[in-house]
Formats: C-alpha cells, sequence, structure tokens
C-alpha cells in the first residue's frame, strides 16, 4: 500500500503508477532530499516533537541509505512514485515504526521545494564556477591580442578598425552580467520553504529559525501558499541561463564564420571540430554549431516552465512535478556548453595577418577621415557627404583611400593636407580614439585590469 494510501480502498492501477512516478527523472534529488530530512529530523528532536532516541534513529539511518544509494546498492521503485517516497520507505524498512514519524510536520509539498531549492543553488555555484573560468580565458586571450588589429563589423559590414583584444573583452561584459545575474538568483533561490506544509503550514511548534540556519537558507518564505506554489525562481534561473546561451551562441556564429574559407580569421583546433562521413577534405566546426543549437533547447526549456506555471491555481499541482525535467535538463546543457567553449576558445589558432590584411578593405578609415575634416571645421553631416563621395570615387577607381594622392585628397577639399596621410593609418584609427570604452590600447588594458579585479572580487 502506498504511504498515503489509507483513504484508498484499491490500489491504483499499474499504468497510473507509471505515468504518476517521476523517481525516473527527480531521482537526481536523492542528496538533497536526505540533507533536507536529516535537517528536518534535528529540527524535530530539538522542538522535542520526536525524542532524542527517535531522532538519532533516523538520522543514522538516512545517512547509511545516502550511502548505500552512493555505493549503488539501492535500486529506486516507480511503485512509490518519487524520491521523496522512495527514501522514506527504505527508511520505515530499514528502522520500523520510527520511520513513520520522519514526516510529521512536513508535507511533500514544502519537501520537493526545499529539495530543488538545495539542489539549484549548488548548481548555480558550479555554473558561476564555469562562467569564471571562462572570464578568465577571454582575459588571458584579450592580453595576449590586444594588439592583434582586425575589422569591426556592423550589419556583418567591414566598419571600423578595432582589436581582437577588444572584441574578447566585449563578451567578457556580457558573460559578466550573466554572472551577476545569476548570483541575483541564488538570493531568491535561496529562500526555505521548509515548514509550509501542504500550503497552511503546521500546528506543531516548529523552529523555523534552526531549521534555516542547519540548510544555509537567507530567509524564511514569508507566506506558506507561496512557498509551495510557485516556481519563479525555476523560471528566473532558466531566464538567466537563456542568456548566457545567448552569448555563447552569438559569439559561435562569429567563429563558424571566422573559421570559413571566406574569412579565414581563425581555425578551430583538431580537438574541437569534426569530419565528414563523404568529404574528405572537410573539417567542421560542429562543436561550436552545437552549442548553437542547443540555445534553442535552453529557450523551449523556458517556454515548457512558463507554460506549465501559467495557470495554475493555487496552491501545489501535479503539473508542478514537471518543472525538474526542463531544469535538470537545461543545468545538463548550459554546464557542458560553457566547459567545451572556454577550451575551444583557449586553443583555436589566431590568423593575426589574415584578421589585419582585411582592415585594408571596406574602406574601414572612412570615418576617421569624415572626423579629420569636422576638427577643421566642417560641419559633420557635410563630412560625411564628402567622404561618401570619396568611397565612391575610390570603388569605380578600384582604389583604397590609402591609395590617393594629396590632388585627389584636395579635389574633394581644400581642406585636406599631408597631415591626412597620418590619420588614415589603421593603427593611428584605433589608437585616436579617446572616449571610454573605445579599443584604444591604453582603454583595454584598463578592461582588463578592471575584469581580473572583478574576478578577485567574486572569490572572495
Amino acid at each position: 500500500m502506498k504511504l498515503w494510501g489509507g483513504r484508498f480502498s484499491k490500489n491504483t492501477a499499474t499504468i497510473v503508477d507509471e505515468f504518476n512516478a517521476s523517481i525516473s527523472f527527480d531521482q537526481k534529488l536523492y542528496k538533497h532530499d536526505i540533507i533536507g530530512s536529516i535537517a528536518h529530523a534535528k529540527m524535530l528532536k530539538y522542538s522535542n516533537i520526536i525524542t532524542e532516541e527517535e531522532g538519532q534513529k533516523i538520522i543514522k539511518g538516512l545517512e547509511e541509505i545516502l550511502k548505500d544509494i552512493e555505493e549503488g546498492k539501492i535500486i529506486f521503485q516507480t511503485a512509490y512514485e518519487d524520491i521523496h517516497m522512495n527514501i522514506e520507505k527504505f527508511l520505515i524498512d530499514r528502522i520500523g515504526e520510527t520511520g513513520k514519524k520522519l514526516h510529521t510536520a512536513r508535507s511533500r509539498n514544502d519537501q520537493v521545494a526545499v529539495d530543488i531549492r538545495l539542489y539549484l543553488r549548488d548548481e548555480i555555484d558550479e555554473i558561476l564556477q564555469k562562467i569564471k573560468k571562462l572570464l578568465n580565458t577571454l582575459i588571458l586571450l584579450s592580453k595576449e591580442h590586444i594588439s592583434t588589429i582586425m575589422p569591426g563589423y556592423t550589419h556583418l559590414q567591414r566598419a571600423q578598425p578595432i582589436t581582437l583584444g577588444y572584441h574578447m573583452m566585449a563578451y567578457f561584459q556580457m558573460f559578466q552580467r550573466d554572472y551577476l545575474r545569476l548570483q541575483d538568483c541564488y538570493k531568491r533561490v535561496n529562500v526555505m520553504p521548509l515548514g509550509a506544509g501542504a500550503l497552511a503550514g503546521t500546528t506543531y511548534d516548529t523552529n523555523l529559525e534552526f531549521l534555516k540556519e542547519e540548510l544555509g537558507f537567507f530567509e524564511i518564505c514569508q507566506n506558506s501558499l507561496d512557498a509551495v506554489s510557485d516556481r519563479d525562481f525555476i523560471i528566473e534561473f532558466i531566464s538567466d541561463v537563456s542568456l548566457i546561451m545567448m552569448h555563447l551562441s552569438r559569439f559561435c556564429e562569429e567563429l563558424i564564420i571566422w573559421n570559413s574559407a571566406e574569412f579565414n580569421f581563425v581555425e578551430l583546433d583538431d580537438a574541437y571540430s569534426t569530419g565528414s562521413s563523404i568529404m574528405p577534405q572537410k573539417k567542421n566546426p560542429d562543436v561550436a554549431e552545437l552549442i548553437r543549437g542547443k540555445t534553442g533547447r535552453i529557450y523551449g526549456n523556458l517556454l515548457n516552465i512558463l507554460t506549465i506555471m501559467k495557470a495554475l491555481p493555487l496552491a501545489y499541482n501535479k503539473d508542478m512535478q514537471e518543472d525538474k525535467i526542463p531544469l535538470f535538463d537545461t543545468i545538463e546543457n548550459v554546464s557542458s556548453c560553457i566547459d567545451i567553449f572556454s577550451e575551444m576558445i583557449l586553443t583555436m589558432k589566431i590568423k593575426k595577418d589574415v584578421m589585419k590584411k582585411n582592415t585594408k578593405e571596406g574602406f574601414m578609415n572612412a570615418t576617421d577621415v569624415a572626423d579629420y575634416l569636422v576638427k577643421k571645421g566642417l560641419a559633420f553631416r557635410s563630412a560625411h557627404e564628402i567622404v561618401g563621395k570619396m568611397v565612391l570615387y575610390c570603388v569605380e577607381k578600384d582604389k583604397i583611400i590609402e591609395d590617393l594622392t594629396i590632388e585627389e585628397f584636395e579635389k574633394f577639399s581644400t581642406v585636406f593636407s599631408e597631415d591626412i596621410f597620418e590619420v588614415i593609418k589603421i593603427q593611428n584609427c584605433i589608437e585616436s580614439k579617446k572616449s571610454y570604452g573605445s579599443p584604444t590600447r591604453k582603454n583595454v588594458e584598463r578592461m582588463i585590469e578592471e575584469g581580473k579585479n572583478f574576478i578577485k572580487r567574486s572569490e572572495k
């Protein structure tokens, strides 16, 4: 008979047992379920709801079950539905009637809620460490390529010259914000629902402050109905991860483009590429493509949990059992994506000469020519028009701006003088920028230093 079967006159159908059960996926929570149950038993003992002897017997039994699970000695059973009922049944089988006292002043509703929160906060800590490793990798690459000149793009068209170090630090900022978002999410995850019961608390004189301290929560849920009926902390987490994946996907898209023969800016390492089953010459950026593809999968998980929760009346509904599948899948995939991405960019070959050569095409110093004219007294719109005509002239003559003679410059404006040739040098186009956040070496060095300081602060 089920542990909740007293009200029923017959057993549930086998097909219902299988349909209703979540043990196939929520067994992942076994450790956190036992940690939560041990803390609950300690609280019951501390509050004199069970005796000292009963409490010790329950705790010892749970510790033995944990050890046996980790040693592979326990087989979970679908008949007991989920990880919570499986562990409780194992406990009762081992220590008898005393095991039945564990569930005093507790419902599965607040039990599963605390398990998920304990599990998720551990996983957030792990993901934060992985992001930190990625941030360190970006700093390393930025330092190494602080002088590696490359084209900057808008609309995937060559726009203005920058450095690869500067480009890497742009992604550093994105992943830094992702790190901060997850840190902030942790605050709302680390709130204790245990003690809420099914929805309305308990008549027992429980000590929730004891439980909060024992389990390391920041605070206790203020409303028992809310504590067991919402999963907004999961939605927030998957939303934050979706942003991480979006940033990874954008970076992967650039690597895929850069790795193509048409761009030839980088070559991904053999260890992070695959071949074709029919074309022997192929070296495909499958790792980057798969990360890009998994981004859609994570977005799907976010829509999944939002849809599960969108019309549920308070408090708990069985629909919420489905919250774990998108959560577990999200954690598994973002963790592997960050890990492999960090290694992929660290091992790729950067083709500096190709990157620099490409800054010679596309009139990437045109904006600097316009700024030169403005500094000589022309209105920006007038300068813009003049340089636009110069570019058209160069296109028709199959020239670049650097090929023009001073006489050709003067045909477009008498303001031009010999100093224009220094202005249009690609290196000077980068270093002449004065604004905060621009790609000058000094600015990138500052970004790197501030990035290092951020990582140091995050380790305290």
